[in-house]
């Protein structure tokens, strides 16, 4: 039987993206699903967050992020642009978001033609390696490349944004439900494990839950 958990993303999360590729890795060697689950960032759910934050915080994430992508042999860079456009003198997001809404669309109608993942990472990976990622023609090839048809998946973002729009909420309120509001969030069974270094206790969870390697359930 395969084990489902439900997977809490968000694309301006350098930890979500850094989370990937052991996401995608434990999807093949076990016999998991992981029902990808898009949410807005924390600067556009509490729009405050940074505003509160210790004043060391940023330097320290800026350190953790850059040490664990060299750990992990995947490349860092500063997003061009950030995914959320940010009003710096007061730390907040600006009203107006050019980029934000349509990328969590794309990773609603993603996941809903059963890519999610591979189109979370085709993504996140040029907007975390610094690469021009607005660029025209870029979000395109990441959804060819992630083995989607890039037109139909466009043409649903674009004609069906409300529809994505009442999902992400319900994302958003799923994952507080759950019991955390920070990404990447992985919920098993209404328990949640935050951060990508709870990965191996989800492992753990599931094995306990009768986990088998894929190719050996019977």
């Amino acid at each position: 039987m395969t084990h489902t958990a439900d997977l809490y993303w968000s694309f301006r999360s350098p930890y979500s993206y850094l989370a990937l590729p052991r996401l995608i890795a434990l999807e093949a060697e076990w016999d998991l699903a992981f029902d990808v689950r898009p949410v807005r960032p924390l600067a556009l759910r509490q729009p405050d967050f940074f505003e509160r934050e210790h004043p060391g915080w940023m330097h320290y994430l800026l350190t953790d992020i850059g040490r664990l992508a060299s750990f992990l042999g995947m490349p860092l860079a500063a997003p061009d642009p950030d995914p959320v456009v940010m009003d710096e003198s007061r730390k907040r997001a600006l009203p107006e978001q050019p980029y934000i809404p349509h990328l969590t669309r794309i990773g609603i109608a993603a996941s809903e033609a059963g890519r999610g993942l591979e189109t979370l990472y085709a993504i996140s990976k040029r907007i975390w390696s610094g690469q021009a990622w607005a660029r025209e023609g870029v979000l395109e090839q990441a959804l060819e490349d992630a083995g989607l048809d890039a037109r139909t998946i466009l043409d649903t973002v674009h004609n069906e944004a409300g529809r994505l729009d009442r999902i992400i909420e319900g994302n958003e309120a799923a994952l507080e439900a759950a019991g955390h509001w920070g990404v990447p969030t992985m919920v098993y069974k209404g328990e949640p494990f935050f951060g990508q270094d709870r990965i191996e206790l989800l492992l753990w969870r599931l094995k306990q839950d009768g986990l088998q390697p894929r190719g050996e359930t019977g």
